[in-house]
């Protein structure tokens, strides 16, 4: 499996102005997406052309921006976070009908999401 970035996540106070000024900056689409969550989805390529994103309320004052790695299982990489000196932020959670994600910190502090879609059969 290729190992890339595949989502990205810019915390904001407040999202859809945010959303306006990367749409006036870079042309990218930004649209609020169904749910209870406020989320911001950002399209800033065709799908399959460039990695997209969102943009989320940011909750407290040090959230960062989070990149999203592929991975097959996010279970096996939480496990492997840990053996490497890691640390496990959020544990797995679901995306309904999308896939599943970890939030884990390198051994400096540096936070990044693990990300596995939903397997289509």
């Amino acid at each position: 499996m290729n190992h890339t970035i595949v989502h990205f996540e810019i915390p904001a106070s407040n999202p859809e102005k945010a959303g306006k000024f990367y749409n006036g900056l870079f042309g990218w689409k930004v649209s609020k997406m169904p749910g209870p969550t406020e989320y911001w989805g950002v399209e800033t390529a065709p799908k399959g052309q460039g990695v997209n994103g969102g943009i989320a309320r940011r909750s407290k004052a040090e959230d960062r921006p989070t990149n999203y790695i592929l991975v097959d299982s996010v279970q096996e990489y939480e496990s492997k976070v840990k053996k490497l000196g890691g640390k496990v932020v959020v544990s797995k959670q679901e995306v309904p009908e999308m896939g599943y994600f970890a939030i884990a910190l390198d051994p400096d502090g540096n936070a990044f999401g693990l990300w596995e879609p939903v397997k289509k059969g």
